[in-house]
């Protein structure tokens, strides 16, 4: 099945930074994967891409030539992509079944502008399963009017676009430092946007902050309640949390925009080194996504991990993986003869100098081992007797 992920949202959302986790993560579980670069004002591309749309189209040329500002230039880019849409179907043609496409950040072609959803319109024609993951930065959370303000915008995106679509807070592990940790509510109140009635006060409080007078302030009262009444009737709107460098939060981002896309449904096979399908065989990731799975994180373990006990877990997790470096000779300075050692000493093993063959084997081992580096003979390190 050819799925199209799009990831979407403001300019800093983390756009080409979930492309690029993508790619890698994919990659990771041997999910063969595309991405490609749409935004034809994209200098800065941190992943590898398959294709780039400015090898059609550059929004410098198109500025210049058109006498346009960066907006106009890249709406007016878009529309070359869609006059040269051939272009795009060939490069999408060599690419793998799951593509994922970074395309602008600017919000008029996910609010207003027709180029991208006739674009889109086409690629579906083509037998294309489209997913639209629609990415604000978490920290809307820390002021409840741009909470309200963000959630208009994606009731905004999914009318423009009209494909499933996964709604997604970003930057979750940088929450915490921005003012996250004192958010009015838990966080599953702003991800499954649910009662936003108990918004109002909130809002009311920002408000009277500001300075407004007491006319002024009934009448932003008044036209809060009428939007959360608006977000609250069409009721489609929820959100996914993701710490693009966190293997949990990223599987269940991907296990998300696959349910979405149907993708979980297909049961995908294993294939060899080759690319055929082993089909008495279950690939890596729907054996990861199967229901025995105990990685899988709600929105409780979201808020102890990244909001309340944020620098407690990081710390632990760092003397994890160091643990793991050392024990995997990551670090040359410590053999793996003294790492056995120094976990033999905290148990209170003791030690011998010889006395059998392994003992004997590891000594003429190391002493060829320095010789062959130039550093002469020597006595072997000492091994743990078990027993």
């Amino acid at each position: 099945m050819r799925t199209l992920i799009l990831p979407t949202g403001p300019p800093g959302a983390g756009k080409s930074t979930l492309t690029n986790g993508l790619q890698q993560f994919m990659t990771a579980i041997a999910r063969p994967c595309s991405v490609a670069n749409l935004d034809p004002a994209n200098d800065n591309v941190p992943y590898e891409p398959a294709f780039d749309v400015r090898d059609l189209v550059s929004v410098e040329e198109v500025m210049e030539r058109e006498e346009l500002g960066p907006n106009g230039g890249v709406l007016w880019a878009m529309e070359e992509v869609e006059a040269n849409f051939e272009w795009l179907e060939q490069r999408l043609s060599d690419c793998e079944e799951t593509v994922v496409l970074d395309p602008p950040g600017q919000p008029e072609l996910m609010q207003h502008h027709t180029a991208l959803p006739r674009i889109l319109h086409r690629l579906e024609k083509l037998g294309y399963r489209i997913v639209v993951v629609q990415l604000l930065d978490s920290v809307v959370l820390t002021r409840p009017s741009l909470y309200l303000s963000s959630l208009l915008l994606c009731v905004r995106g999914m009318l423009h676009l009209p494909y499933p679509i996964v709604n997604v807070l970003t930057k979750m592990d940088n929450l915490a430092t921005l003012g996250g940790a004192d958010l009015p509510f838990n966080l599953d109140f702003y991800t499954e946007v649910q009662d936003l009635d108990r918004l109002l006060p909130a809002l009311a409080l920002e408000q009277s902050s500001s300075g407004a007078d007491t006319e002024a302030s009934r009448r932003w009262e008044r036209l809060n309640a009428a939007l959360i009444e608006l977000v609250s009737d069409f009721g489609l709107v929820g959100f996914e949390t993701l710490a693009v460098e966190d293997r949990q939060s990223m599987a269940g981002l991907l296990q998300a925009i696959d349910r979405a896309s149907g993708y979980v449904f297909l049961g995908a096979r294993a294939t060899d080194e080759n690319g055929r399908t082993v089909e008495d065989e279950a690939s890596v990731w729907a054996q990861a996504m199967s229901e025995q799975w105990g990685g899988k994180m709600d929105v409780r373990d979201v808020q102890e991990r990244w909001i309340e006990r944020k620098e407690e877990v990081d710390e632990s997790e760092r003397k994890q993986w160091e643990e793991e470096a050392r024990l995997a000779g990551a670090f040359p300075e410590q053999s793996a003869a003294k790492v056995v050692r120094r976990h033999a000493e905290e148990r209170g093993a003791e030690f011998v100098e010889d006395g059998d063959d392994l003992v004997e084997e590891q000594r003429r081992w190391e002493e060829q081992r320095a010789k062959e580096n130039g550093e002469g003979g020597g006595g072997g390190p000492k091994v743990v007797r078990k027993g």
